[in-house]
């Protein structure tokens, strides 16, 4: 990891040397997309092959990302993944097999070795984010391993309470800048998320690059009328706008969830995105974001 000049006073460029990836100012937009939760090997490889492709021909960075554990659901019968034994196959098949950097998400401090073994981008959830055991843990096993932290900020999270997250990671890792944040919404209200775009830039002041969660942006918590309540609802066509804006505002990176056939995923299915609909999707947030650097 390395540390360069930026557009706030001590902006990090970070970078994942073994692929040749950086992000953060005055780099490319990097695409941090996949499944919600793995379903299957089959699917896993499909869906990684084909966002490697689209990211390939529009020359922006991409990591596949994929939860082998969606541990925060709304009911005990909800879909929750393979697990870590198995969910940690399925990613380490499509590194090796697709040929692309893996984000995925942790929960447990147990976990945090094993997953950064495979992940290159390790993931803490919004809810977690100032679980301080959580966070320590995950740092020091993501630094031994050469690879980076992102770390979701919390919807009860004002974007400058961050720094208290930042400042956790640094003390685990002997000060080392590993740590992207992402902005995925604040609670407005009951069943709602709101993203206060000026909210990027107040993160990026804490010397981190900064992604926008368009999916779980567009969450409507515990209000998914197929479910009654017992799932989370969401606006698909909401995720589009929350990126092109959030890439405007001055977002490093975007972190999008796709399926072949989203009301047939088996996790968060009205957040997601048909997987036709990236090309169309990253053409057009590659080119705001290259107004905005201009």
């Amino acid at each position: 990891m390395r540390r360069a000049a930026g557009h706030t006073a001590d902006m990090a460029v970070l970078t994942l040397d073994r692929w040749n990836l950086a992000m953060g100012d005055g780099q490319p937009l990097v695409v941090i997309a996949g499944l919600n939760v793995l379903e299957d090997e089959a699917l896993a490889l499909q869906v990684a092959r084909y966002l490697k492709a689209v990211a390939a021909d529009l020359g922006l960075p991409f990591v596949f990302k994929g939860s082998f554990d969606k541990a925060n659901r709304s009911s005990i019968k909800s879909y929750r993944g393979p697990g870590l034994k198995k969910g940690l196959a399925v990613l380490a098949k499509v590194k090796a097999e697709v040929g692309v950097p893996i984000a995925t998400d942790i929960h447990e401090v147990d976990q945090a070795e094993a997953i950064a073994a495979v992940a290159d981008i390790v993931q803490i959830p919004a809810f977690l984010c100032r679980q301080t055991d959580l966070v320590v843990a995950t740092a020091r096993a993501t630094y031994a391993a050469g690879g980076l932290l992102h770390v979701k900020k919390g919807q009860f999270l004002a974007p400058w309470d961050a720094k208290n997250i930042v400042s956790k990671i640094k003390e685990a890792t002997h000060g080392a800048d590993i740590t992207i944040l992402c902005e995925r919404g604040a609670s407005f209200g009951y069943n709602n998320l709101v993203v206060d775009m000026l909210g990027i830039g107040e993160m990026q002041k804490l010397g981190c690059p900064v992604t926008i969660d368009a999916t779980h942006a567009v969450q409507l918590p515990g209000a998914d009328p197929r479910t009654g309540g017992a799932s989370t609802g969401g606006r698909r066509e909401g995720v589009a706008v929350i990126a092109k804006a959030a890439v405007a505002a001055g977002a490093d990176g975007v972190f999008l969830e796709f399926h072949p056939d989203p009301d047939k995923a088996l996790c968060d299915g009205p957040s997601c995105l048909p997987l036709d609909s990236a090309a169309g999707l990253l053409a057009t947030l590659k080119a705001v974001h290259a107004a905005v650097r201009a």
